[in-house]
Protein backbone atom coordinates (compact mmCIF):
# COMPACT_ATOMS: atom_id res chain seq x y z
CA UNK A 1 0.00 0.00 0.00
CA UNK A 2 1.16 3.39 -0.88
CA UNK A 3 2.24 5.12 2.41
CA UNK A 4 0.55 8.82 3.79
CA UNK A 5 3.42 11.09 3.28
CA UNK A 6 1.78 13.46 6.04
CA UNK A 7 2.24 10.59 8.91
CA UNK A 8 5.55 10.31 7.31
CA UNK A 9 6.75 14.06 7.33
CA UNK A 10 4.76 14.94 10.63
CA UNK A 11 7.00 11.74 11.94
CA UNK A 12 10.56 13.67 11.18
CA UNK A 13 8.83 17.41 12.73
CA UNK A 14 7.98 19.04 9.91
CA UNK A 15 4.54 20.80 9.34
CA UNK A 16 2.57 20.18 6.28
CA UNK A 17 0.36 22.82 3.47
CA UNK A 18 -2.79 21.19 2.57
CA UNK A 19 -4.68 22.91 -0.46
CA UNK A 20 -8.71 23.27 -0.44
CA UNK A 21 -10.93 22.43 -3.20
CA UNK A 22 -14.69 23.62 -3.20
CA UNK A 23 -15.02 23.76 -6.93
CA UNK A 24 -16.76 20.48 -8.19
CA UNK A 25 -14.52 19.96 -10.90
CA UNK A 26 -11.69 17.31 -11.74
CA UNK A 27 -9.24 19.79 -13.81
CA UNK A 28 -9.63 22.10 -10.99
CA UNK A 29 -8.69 18.94 -8.19
CA UNK A 30 -5.58 18.15 -10.94
CA UNK A 31 -4.26 22.14 -11.05
CA UNK A 32 -4.91 22.14 -7.41
CA UNK A 33 -2.72 18.80 -7.01
CA UNK A 34 -0.41 20.09 -9.27
CA UNK A 35 1.46 23.27 -6.89
CA UNK A 36 3.23 21.48 -4.47
CA UNK A 37 0.74 21.07 -1.51
CA UNK A 38 1.39 18.28 0.85
CA UNK A 39 -2.00 16.89 0.56
CA UNK A 40 -5.81 19.08 -1.04
CA UNK A 41 -8.63 18.24 0.60
CA UNK A 42 -12.17 18.26 -1.29
CA UNK A 43 -14.67 19.83 0.47
CA UNK A 44 -17.90 17.90 0.59
CA UNK A 45 -19.98 20.04 3.17
CA UNK A 46 -19.44 23.61 2.01
CA UNK A 47 -18.34 22.68 -1.35
CA UNK A 48 -19.85 23.00 -4.70
CA UNK A 49 -19.96 19.65 -5.11
CA UNK A 50 -21.33 15.97 -4.54
CA UNK A 51 -19.60 12.20 -4.42
CA UNK A 52 -20.01 12.24 -7.88
CA UNK A 53 -17.83 15.04 -7.84
CA UNK A 54 -15.68 13.53 -5.45
CA UNK A 55 -14.42 10.44 -7.06
CA UNK A 56 -12.97 11.97 -10.60
CA UNK A 57 -11.36 14.28 -8.41
CA UNK A 58 -9.52 12.28 -6.31
CA UNK A 59 -8.60 10.35 -9.53
CA UNK A 60 -7.25 13.40 -10.87
CA UNK A 61 -4.87 14.06 -7.66
CA UNK A 62 -3.44 10.34 -8.14
CA UNK A 63 -0.72 11.81 -10.39
CA UNK A 64 0.54 14.32 -8.40
CA UNK A 65 1.05 12.01 -5.35
CA UNK A 66 -0.67 14.92 -3.30
CA UNK A 67 -1.88 13.10 -0.33
CA UNK A 68 -6.02 13.20 -0.86
CA UNK A 69 -8.17 14.21 2.08
CA UNK A 70 -12.23 14.92 2.32
CA UNK A 71 -14.05 16.96 4.08
CA UNK A 72 -17.84 14.93 4.54
CA UNK A 73 -20.83 17.01 4.99
CA UNK A 74 -21.42 15.65 8.53
CA UNK A 75 -21.13 12.40 11.30
CA UNK A 76 -23.38 10.23 9.05
CA UNK A 77 -21.61 6.40 8.34
CA UNK A 78 -22.52 6.43 4.84
CA UNK A 79 -20.60 8.98 3.12
CA UNK A 80 -17.24 8.94 5.41
CA UNK A 81 -17.11 5.07 4.05
CA UNK A 82 -17.64 5.79 0.82
CA UNK A 83 -14.95 8.84 0.92
CA UNK A 84 -12.63 6.66 2.53
CA UNK A 85 -13.69 3.92 -0.69
CA UNK A 86 -13.42 6.67 -3.38
CA UNK A 87 -9.61 6.79 -2.31
CA UNK A 88 -9.24 9.97 0.37
CA UNK A 89 -6.27 9.63 2.72
CA UNK A 90 -7.93 11.42 5.27
CA UNK A 91 -11.16 12.19 6.42
CA UNK A 92 -11.90 15.81 8.19
CA UNK A 93 -15.89 15.90 9.77
CA UNK A 94 -17.19 18.91 10.71
CA UNK A 95 -19.21 19.90 14.06
CA UNK A 96 -17.66 17.32 16.44
CA UNK A 97 -19.25 18.40 20.12
CA UNK A 98 -18.68 15.75 22.57
CA UNK A 99 -15.74 12.39 22.96
CA UNK A 100 -19.31 9.72 22.00
CA UNK A 101 -19.26 12.09 18.92
CA UNK A 102 -15.46 11.48 18.31
CA UNK A 103 -15.52 7.91 18.74
CA UNK A 104 -18.06 6.82 16.85
CA UNK A 105 -16.46 9.26 13.87
CA UNK A 106 -13.48 7.12 14.81
CA UNK A 107 -15.32 4.02 14.32
CA UNK A 108 -16.41 4.37 10.80
CA UNK A 109 -12.68 5.22 10.01
CA UNK A 110 -11.68 1.90 11.07
CA UNK A 111 -12.11 -1.88 9.89
CA UNK A 112 -12.81 -4.41 12.32
CA UNK A 113 -11.92 -4.30 15.47
CA UNK A 114 -10.95 -1.23 15.56
CA UNK A 115 -13.88 -0.03 14.38
CA UNK A 116 -16.92 -0.82 12.17
CA UNK A 117 -16.25 0.33 8.57
CA UNK A 118 -17.65 -1.50 6.47
CA UNK A 119 -15.57 -3.63 3.57
CA UNK A 120 -15.12 -2.60 -0.22
CA UNK A 121 -12.60 -0.56 -1.15
CA UNK A 122 -13.79 -0.48 -4.61
CA UNK A 123 -11.56 2.27 -6.18
CA UNK A 124 -9.19 2.78 -3.23
CA UNK A 125 -7.52 -0.91 -3.72
CA UNK A 126 -6.51 0.06 -7.18
CA UNK A 127 -5.40 3.73 -6.01
CA UNK A 128 -3.45 2.99 -2.65
CA UNK A 129 -2.18 -1.08 -3.61
CA UNK A 130 -4.17 -4.32 -3.92
CA UNK A 131 -3.04 -4.86 -0.06
CA UNK A 132 -5.02 -1.83 1.16
CA UNK A 133 -7.30 -3.74 3.31
CA UNK A 134 -4.57 -4.97 5.35
CA UNK A 135 -2.79 -1.16 6.30
CA UNK A 136 -5.81 1.17 6.05
CA UNK A 137 -6.42 1.26 9.61
CA UNK A 138 -3.31 2.57 9.77
CA UNK A 139 -2.76 5.11 7.40
CA UNK A 140 -6.03 6.90 7.39
CA UNK A 141 -6.49 9.97 9.08
CA UNK A 142 -9.62 11.22 11.16
CA UNK A 143 -9.73 14.80 12.11
CA UNK A 144 -12.26 15.94 13.98
CA UNK A 145 -13.66 19.74 13.34
CA UNK A 146 -13.81 21.31 16.77
CA UNK A 147 -16.54 24.61 15.86
CA UNK A 148 -18.30 25.28 18.73
CA UNK A 149 -18.64 26.36 22.47
CA UNK A 150 -19.46 23.01 23.44
CA UNK A 151 -16.24 21.12 21.73
CA UNK A 152 -13.91 23.95 23.27
CA UNK A 153 -15.68 22.97 26.58
CA UNK A 154 -15.35 19.05 25.64
CA UNK A 155 -11.95 19.79 24.11
CA UNK A 156 -9.72 17.67 26.20
CA UNK A 157 -11.82 14.42 26.32
CA UNK A 158 -12.65 15.00 22.17
CA UNK A 159 -8.70 15.03 22.19
CA UNK A 160 -8.26 12.02 24.11
CA UNK A 161 -10.23 10.02 21.78
CA UNK A 162 -8.66 6.85 21.03
CA UNK A 163 -7.84 6.43 17.40
CA UNK A 164 -8.60 10.41 16.66
CA UNK A 165 -5.30 11.64 14.76
CA UNK A 166 -5.85 15.26 14.67
CA UNK A 167 -8.52 18.17 15.54
CA UNK A 168 -9.13 20.90 12.32
CA UNK A 169 -10.13 23.84 13.19
CA UNK A 170 -12.59 25.86 10.66
CA UNK A 171 -12.48 29.60 12.49
CA UNK A 172 -15.00 31.00 10.86
CA UNK A 173 -17.74 28.62 12.56
CA UNK A 174 -15.66 28.43 16.05
CA UNK A 175 -15.78 32.38 16.02
CA UNK A 176 -19.32 32.23 15.91
CA UNK A 177 -19.80 29.31 18.41
CA UNK A 178 -17.50 30.74 20.95
CA UNK A 179 -18.78 34.43 20.65
CA UNK A 180 -22.83 33.49 19.91
CA UNK A 181 -22.01 35.99 16.99
CA UNK A 182 -20.85 38.80 18.53
CA UNK A 183 -18.09 38.75 16.01
CA UNK A 184 -18.42 37.99 12.43
CA UNK A 185 -17.26 34.86 10.78
CA UNK A 186 -14.24 34.70 8.90
CA UNK A 187 -9.88 33.64 8.66
CA UNK A 188 -7.10 34.85 10.26
CA UNK A 189 -8.60 36.24 13.68
CA UNK A 190 -6.84 38.66 15.47
CA UNK A 191 -9.07 38.77 18.78
CA UNK A 192 -7.00 37.73 22.08
CA UNK A 193 -9.99 35.51 23.01
CA UNK A 194 -10.13 33.73 19.83
CA UNK A 195 -5.77 33.78 19.59
CA UNK A 196 -6.33 32.03 22.89
CA UNK A 197 -9.18 29.45 21.90
CA UNK A 198 -6.71 28.10 18.97
CA UNK A 199 -3.67 27.97 21.21
CA UNK A 200 -5.72 25.89 24.00
CA UNK A 201 -6.42 23.52 20.62
CA UNK A 202 -3.02 23.09 19.57
CA UNK A 203 -1.68 22.24 23.55
CA UNK A 204 -4.64 19.69 23.75
CA UNK A 205 -3.24 18.23 20.67
CA UNK A 206 0.03 18.66 21.86
CA UNK A 207 -1.04 16.82 25.22
CA UNK A 208 -2.92 13.83 23.49
CA UNK A 209 -0.11 13.34 20.81
CA UNK A 210 -2.66 14.18 17.84
CA UNK A 211 -2.04 16.88 15.33
CA UNK A 212 -3.61 20.26 14.95
CA UNK A 213 -4.47 21.65 11.94
CA UNK A 214 -5.82 25.24 11.26
CA UNK A 215 -7.45 26.63 8.03
CA UNK A 216 -5.79 29.89 7.48
CA UNK A 217 -6.65 32.69 4.81
CA UNK A 218 -2.97 33.73 4.06
CA UNK A 219 0.58 32.25 4.50
CA UNK A 220 1.34 34.45 6.85
CA UNK A 221 -1.22 33.44 8.94
CA UNK A 222 -0.30 30.11 8.37
CA UNK A 223 3.41 30.72 9.70
CA UNK A 224 2.33 31.78 12.74
CA UNK A 225 -0.04 29.06 13.50
CA UNK A 226 2.72 26.48 12.84
CA UNK A 227 4.90 28.82 15.39
CA UNK A 228 1.32 28.21 17.97
CA UNK A 229 2.15 24.47 17.89
CA UNK A 230 -0.45 23.46 14.77
CA UNK A 231 1.41 20.62 12.48
CA UNK A 232 -0.51 21.48 9.15
CA UNK A 233 -2.43 24.69 7.73
CA UNK A 234 -4.63 25.40 4.82
CA UNK A 235 -3.86 28.53 3.05
CA UNK A 236 -7.19 29.87 1.18
CA UNK A 237 -8.53 27.21 -1.49
CA UNK A 238 -9.29 26.82 -5.11
CA UNK A 239 -12.52 29.84 -5.45
CA UNK A 240 -10.52 32.27 -2.57
CA UNK A 241 -7.34 31.68 -5.23
CA UNK A 242 -9.18 32.49 -8.26
CA UNK A 243 -10.92 35.27 -7.31
CA UNK A 244 -8.16 36.87 -6.24
CA UNK A 245 -5.93 36.33 -8.85
CA UNK A 246 -8.69 37.17 -11.36
CA UNK A 247 -9.30 40.45 -9.05
CA UNK A 248 -5.85 41.31 -9.06
CA UNK A 249 -5.05 40.63 -12.59
CA UNK A 250 -7.87 42.96 -13.98
CA UNK A 251 -7.09 45.38 -11.53
CA UNK A 252 -3.77 45.67 -13.18
CA UNK A 253 -5.21 45.75 -16.63
CA UNK A 254 -7.07 49.00 -15.62
CA UNK A 255 -4.65 50.41 -13.99
CA UNK A 256 -2.32 50.36 -16.96
CA UNK A 257 -5.14 51.39 -19.48
CA UNK A 258 -5.42 54.09 -17.08
CA UNK A 259 -2.20 55.40 -17.58
CA UNK A 260 -1.68 54.83 -21.02
CA UNK A 261 -5.42 57.39 -21.76
CA UNK A 262 -3.80 59.20 -19.46
CA UNK A 263 -0.83 59.58 -21.25
CA UNK A 264 -2.48 59.90 -24.98
CA UNK A 265 -5.04 62.63 -23.16
CA UNK A 266 -1.17 64.51 -22.59
CA UNK A 267 -0.08 63.77 -25.85
CA UNK A 268 -3.31 65.38 -27.74
CA UNK A 269 -2.30 68.72 -26.48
Amino acid sequence: MIANKLKQLWAEGKPTINGWCSIGNAFTAEIMAAQGYDSVTVDMQHGALDYSSLLPMLQAMRASGVVPMARVPWLEPGIIMKALDAGAYGVICPMVNTAAQAAEFVGYMRYPPLGQRSFGPTRVSFAAGSDYGAHANEEMLAFAMIETAEGIANLSSIAATPGLDGIYVGPADLTLGLTQGRLAPGFDREEPEMIAALNEIAAACKANGIRAALHCGTPEYAGRAIAWGFDMATVSGDSRLLAAAASASVANFRQLVGQIGAKSEKGAY
